[in-house]
């Protein structure tokens, strides 16, 4: 059976789906392992994600990746991410990144541990436990996976809990024509791209992530090629977006798309994402990428339509209080 060290891993599951004429029915399932509990076991298939109970598993074990990619391209990529998300206080454990942003956000209070720490794992979870505790932030760790599995087997040892998997999805810029719907008859919706957020804009992230301390605007605009979506209903603001462009200017990162209820199902983040693309091409971008919580079904959904795949995923470790 399966155990936390095939986390991050390619799987297959065999599981029953039922009976017929007394005999048990199964169905087979390949993908990547995303979640591991007592309970479920929770993959990333080609057709979006996939929870099992873990009493209807019949069979599971760990296959070949096919196209996996490399651990300098998970690096590379995680490197860029951190740029285009930069924490106002940081420091380095070895090639390991410790960040701290007033506890806003997960990303921005979280180590980064890729590449070597300069010491030994346990010792160097020790100093990230004392560089956090000295912040008076508990302390956390991004594990992207499967390059962070080693990380994840020490922090599991010491009862670290985890936080849901993260997708770390990726498309070539410009993105799949499936990204760029007509607006609907009688729209009066337009996007536009602003060099800084304006009030309701930062007023419509803060809705959605919980305040936005001095370090939260630090996060948000310390980037030298970032861009603001704002999407315009009737002259009132009611969809947001950002894309940056980091990674020696390879990557644009997406991040932060958010529709209000009342004007989602326009197609609306679409047409944000459409036009941050577009000027991150214009900016000598190739590619871009994003980061979705894999139960996000409905943006994965969406991000699927784009042209997007998973590169790799990462989970937030959180140390026990």
């Amino acid at each position: 059976m399966l155990g936390q060290q095939d986390v991050g891993h390619r799987i297959v599951v065999r599981r029953m789906v039922g009976e017929r004429d007394g005999r048990p029915l199964f169905s087979d399932a390949l993908g990547e392992l995303v979640e591991l509990s007592d309970t479920h076991l929770t993959l990333a298939t080609a057709q979006g994600p996939l929870r099992v109970p873990r009493d209807e598993v019949h069979r599971a074990k760990r296959v070949p990746p096919t196209r996996r990619p490399t651990a300098a391209a998970v690096v590379e990529l995680e490197l860029a991410a951190d740029e285009a998300w930069p924490a106002p206080t940081r420091d380095r454990l070895g090639s390991w990144l410790l960040r701290a942003a007033d506890g806003w956000t997960g990303r921005a209070n979280s180590a980064l541990p890729v590449g070597d720490p300069d010491r030994p794992l346990p010792a160097a979870v020790d100093a990230v436990e004392r560089w956090y505790a000295g912040h008076d932030l508990t302390p956390m760790v991004n594990t992207p996976l499967p390059l962070a599995a080693p990380v994840g087997a020490e922090l599991d040892a010491r009862g670290w809990s985890a936080r849901p998997p993260v997708l770390v999805q990726t498309a070539e810029l410009p993105l799949a024509a499936g990204g760029s719907p007509p607006p609907p008859p009688g729209s009066a919706a337009v996007v536009e791209l602003a060099a800084a957020p304006t009030r309701e804009w930062l007023a419509v992230a803060s809705g959605r992530k919980g305040g936005l301390p001095d370090a939260a605007r630090h996060v948000l605009t310390a980037v030298d090629q970032v861009r603001f979506a704002h999407a315009y209903a009737d002259g009132t603001l009611v969809g947001i977006g950002r894309g940056t462009v980091t990674g020696g200017g390879r990557w644009l990162g997406l991040s932060l798309i958010e529709v209000l209820p009342a004007a989602r199902r326009q197609g609306l983040a679409r047409r944000m994402i459409r036009a941050l693309a577009d000027w991150g091409a214009a900016a000598g971008a190739t590619h871009a990428f994003l980061q979705v919580e894999q139960h996000n079904t409905g943006a994965v959904a969406l991000y699927q339509r784009l042209g997007f795949t998973t590169h790799h995923t990462y989970r937030t470790r959180v140390a026990p209080r």
